[in-house]
């Protein structure tokens, strides 16, 4: 197999970055990961303080857990602050990022230039378009290289991008959101089926991990225990991404997205009008020829519709659909693991495509 890949997780104290770490702990193919912080501050606030270590399971496979430090005494030790010389003085190669937007667009700039490859789990560099971009409010040092590296990102949608993703140096993961709404529409569209002009709507549902680890009035267990809400209607984040990688102009769709009282998981039931009466037979072959090769999405039989519970804690999304009588209308239902095939699994994937590796490898 030859010299095993050196990587690095920043962020590795967040959800998203606690899974990433435990799916790399146990790749075969790479050393077992660097795990980092920010700060010391950071260490002393969100995580208070996470300590990140590595365990062994009753098979031999290192896996990765998160536990309460409560002191030097315990054995454990806290994830490694981040810098420059660490990175280099342990010879990584591939960087990921699993920190807030903000800063993912600092610091990636400066890690292309030392010779890194990137997957960055944030939204930092997922946007082509100004005007999409701009939710984000970034303030950039150097303007231009900044320009140049947006030009330049990959967005990583496997399904979609595998090849473009095989060779670049800057992998942009995508939203979760966007995965679970892209994945379901991007057959469809791409075969002309769908009548645009009638609008889609999106209605998206998310457990509560998706709303990151950092807490908020929104996300305490009294708000969301026993209770159902929509969030950032025609404001969220990831609506830019549905439409660059779909191609659709604003007015086209409508996305809303909500909190499940759930830990983890991703439902998104989508609305289209047809071009034409379509039978479900078409409808079936459509998906079925479009993700044909692709192992980490599930096509459901027609009006055989997907849950939660059977994407949750894997690295699929799922996708099942049901078409009116009159044939020009069709519902389309996505599920995925916003955590894994929403941003840690999906890293994987990415990484697995940067360097010539199956792309189910460490995550089945």
């Amino acid at each position: 197999m030859g010299a095993k890949l050196k990587t690095a997780v920043l962020g590795a104290t967040g959800y998203s970055g606690l899974e990433l770490a435990r799916l790399l702990g146990r790749h075969p193919r790479i050393e077992a990961p660097l795990l980092l912080r920010r700060t010391e501050a950071e260490s002393r606030t969100t995580a208070e303080s996470d300590t990140v270590r590595a365990e062994v399971d009753s098979s031999g496979a290192p896996h990765i857990v998160s536990t309460h430090f409560v002191g030097n005494g315990n054995g454990h030790s806290p994830a490694q602050p981040f810098s420059w010389p660490v990175l280099k003085k342990n010879g990584v190669e591939l960087l990921f990022l699993a920190t807030p937007h903000s800063v993912s667009r600092e610091l990636v700039p400066e890690a292309i230039s030392r010779g890194l490859r990137i997957v960055d789990l944030s939204g930092a560099w997922r946007l082509k378009q100004e005007e999409h971009r701009a939710i984000y409010g970034f303030k950039d040092a150097d303007t231009r290289a900044a320009a140049e590296l947006d030009e330049r990102a990959v967005y990583g949608l496997p399904e979609l991008n595998a090849d473009r993703i095989s060779t670049a140096d800057l992998v942009a993961n995508p939203g979760c959101y966007a995965t679970s709404v892209i994945l379901a529409l991007a057959p469809v569209l791409s075969a002309g089926l769908v009548d645009r002009d009638r609008g889609i709507v999106s209605d998206s549902k998310s457990g509560v991990s998706g709303a990151g680890k950092e807490p908020s009035a929104r996300t305490h267990f009294v708000s969301v225990a026993d209770n159902f809400s929509a969030y950032s209607v025609f404001g969220h984040r990831h609506t830019g991404e549905i439409l660059e990688q779909l191609a659709l102009d604003s007015g086209q769709l409508i996305f809303t997205p909500h909190l499940l009282p759930i830990p983890r998981g991703i439902l998104s039931t989508i609305y289209v009008y047809l071009k034409r009466e379509t039978s479900a037979e078409e409808i079936q072959s459509c998906f079925c020829d479009f993700y044909k090769g692709k192992k980490f999405v599930r096509i459901f039989p027609a009006s055989n519709l997907p849950e939660i519970q059977f994407s949750v804690h894997t690295n699929y999304c799922d996708i099942g659909f049901s078409i009116a009588r009159d044939g020009r209308r069709l519902i389309l239902v996505s599920c995925l693991d916003n955590l894994l095939k929403g941003a840690a699994g999906q890293a994987v994937q990415n990484m697995n495509l940067m360097y010539g590796w199956d792309e189910t490898e460490g995550l089945q």
